[in-house]
């Protein structure tokens, strides 16, 4: 039995737009939330009581998770926010500052606790890495992962000693200022003594200015390199290349969602379509309910969420297309994210309101199509 936190409460700015209608855990890895893998890890490792800081779009992370019963777990949420004039208004308050609001309300972290970011998918061992922590006798373990050089703008880098002690810690430095490669994959151990070093009632960042803190005060604060799959979803642009390589089959022991009807074409259930009229080329996923006309090419890598429409003449290659969503048969979209009325180019980072642009007739709600008998429906109500 253990305990953890998710780091649930960041606006994700640098994936917008997907990150207007859902907060970041939130995005689906071919259907999945993210977090929902994260959480099924943690439970493979034995830990079974997990604290969510919440605060951008919070209600679709409780109401999706609740009480974590049906993933096997327990869970409980701490809000970083009020509400003004009635509408609900995000005040996150730091990575830091969210542990120790959690802390001072309750005493929860009581034990050797982890403390993950809510936007990765990974395979850790969590098991080693805790062995390895308790060895060093650590208050604070940083999991770490080499990165390429040019790449340490990104992440928190470490300077380590021969025996693993983290000598230095920079928040995203520049390629030319970064003493290593090292860098933080948001994947925490700590000692409940962590929160003497951890101000109470004010913004604090973990990567900011804990880490930094401990750094400098000597303490026994380590990285942990162990070989694993991190597959991190910073931007938007790694939410197109981290489902690329799941549907490649580039992340080992990734379970793909639905029924493999053909060679690298998976589907959910109460798909329609004719298979000799299409024109597939794998890898693809199809979502449940799910109507593709014949006529239509879809060219994988592709995700075409659940209850979508793509009309005959359509042409999709190497898109993600969100639940709902109708694609018309003047459609030929390459290397796009449809997602919440935005037609989005993740390589370019440049989006298309479709409303905005008048292009409902290629790209729009499915569910404003009806039949005869809903249509009459509509009009007696």
């Amino acid at each position: 039995m253990m305990k953890a936190m998710i780091l649930g409460a960041g606006k994700g700015t640098r994936v917008q737009p997907i990150t207007h209608e859902i907060p970041k855990p939130m995005i689906p890895l071919i259907r999945k939330p993210v977090m929902e893998y994260l959480i099924d890890l943690l439970k493979k490792h034995g830990v079974d009581e997990i604290m969510v800081n919440t605060s951008h779009l919070a209600p679709i992370i409780e109401n999706y998770f609740r009480d974590g019963e049906q993933f096997g777990v327990s869970m409980a949420y701490s809000y970083e926010g009020y509400i003004k004039s009635g509408v609900a208004v995000s005040l996150p308050i730091g990575s830091a500052g969210g542990m120790k609001k959690i802390q001072d309300f309750s005493g929860f972290f009581d034990e050797t606790f982890i403390v993950l970011c809510g936007d990765a998918w990974i395979d850790l061992d969590i098991t080693k890495a805790l062995e390895i922590h308790r060895q060093k006798k650590a208050i604070a373990s940083i999991i770490i992962r080499e990165v390429p050089h040019d790449e340490v703008f990104k992440y928190g880098i470490v300077r380590l000693d021969e025996n693993d002690r983290i000598l230095q810690f920079q928040e995203k430095p520049s390629p030319k200022d970064a003493v290593s490669n090292l860098a933080n994959t948001g994947i925490y151990i700590f000692e409940p003594e962590i929160f003497d070093y951890i101000p109470s009632g004010v913004e604090y960042d973990i990567g900011g200015q804990l880490f930094p803190k401990l750094a400098q005060a000597n303490l026994p604060f380590i990285g942990i390199n162990l070989p694993f799959q991190w597959l991190d979803i910073g931007c938007v642009q790694d939410v197109w290349t981290v489902t690329s390589q799941i549907l490649e089959g580039g992340v080992k022991g990734f379970k793909m969602p639905g029924k493999e009807v053909r060679p690298g074409v998976h589907i959910g259930i109460n798909v329609s379509i004719d298979f000799d009229q299409v024109d597939i080329t794998p890898p693809v996923y199809i979502g449940g309910s799910t109507k593709i006309h014949s006529g239509a090419t879809i060219v994988g890598p592709v995700v075409i969420g659940a209850s979508c429409v793509v009309e005959s003449g359509a042409i999709i290659k190497n898109c993600i297309v969100e639940d709902y969503t109708r694609i018309g048969g003047l459609a030929d979209l390459e290397g796009k994210i449809i997602f919440g009325n935005k037609c989005i180019d993740p390589m370019s980072d440049t989006q298309i309101d479709i409303e905005e642009a008048r292009l409902e007739f290629i790209i729009d709600d499915a569910r404003k199509l009806v039949t005869d008998f809903e249509f009459k429906k509509a009009l007696q109500s």
